[in-house]
């Protein structure tokens, strides 16, 4: 909340969506938001895919938004009984399509320009931190998406 709120009149006129505990955005709540948004931000517990209908995200044609970023893979004791719970209901390839490379292909597929998402489980504290330098790179010096990921690999 510290960084949106940094960079907040920085770049964007509008930002608008769900911070903290608010509420769990519905289906209809994620597709708004998706398909009005040039750029979409998720840092959130688990997988992204997680918190949203597959066949429902497939089915979406989202060419607005130009850049989705995942800070998602965070996992604590509540999330994962969420997600065990959860994922007991899916088939093994369902499963496998919530995965970070499969999830960045399926936003792509839907008209999605860019994908940075995590890679493997992390802590909400170094997602923080990549919040952090993805916004100072892309809304403070104006770098491109790429050169924001090269700085965050080193």
């Amino acid at each position: 909340k510290q960084v949106l709120e940094k960079y907040h009149d920085l770049f964007t006129l509008q930002w608008e969506g769900v911070i903290g505990n608010m509420h769990v955005p519905s289906q209809a709540e994620w597709e708004q938001l998706l398909t009005n948004c040039s750029a979409f931000l998720f840092c959130g517990m688990e997988r992204f895919m997680s918190h949203v209908l597959l066949n429902w995200l497939v089915a979406m044609n989202i060419p607005k938004c130009h850049l989705v970023i995942l800070l998602d893979l965070v996992r604590s004791q509540q999330s994962y009984q969420r997600i065990t719970n959860s994922d007991i209901h899916k088939s093994c390839l369902h499963i496998a399509l919530e995965r970070p490379t499969e999830t960045a292909m399926l936003l792509s597929l839907t008209g999605v320009g860019s994908v940075i998402a995590t890679q493997w489980y992390t802590t909400l504290q170094e997602n923080a931190e990549r919040l952090e330098i993805l916004f100072e790179s892309l809304l403070s010096f104006g770098k491109t998406t790429g050169q924001t990921v090269h700085i965050l690999q080193k």
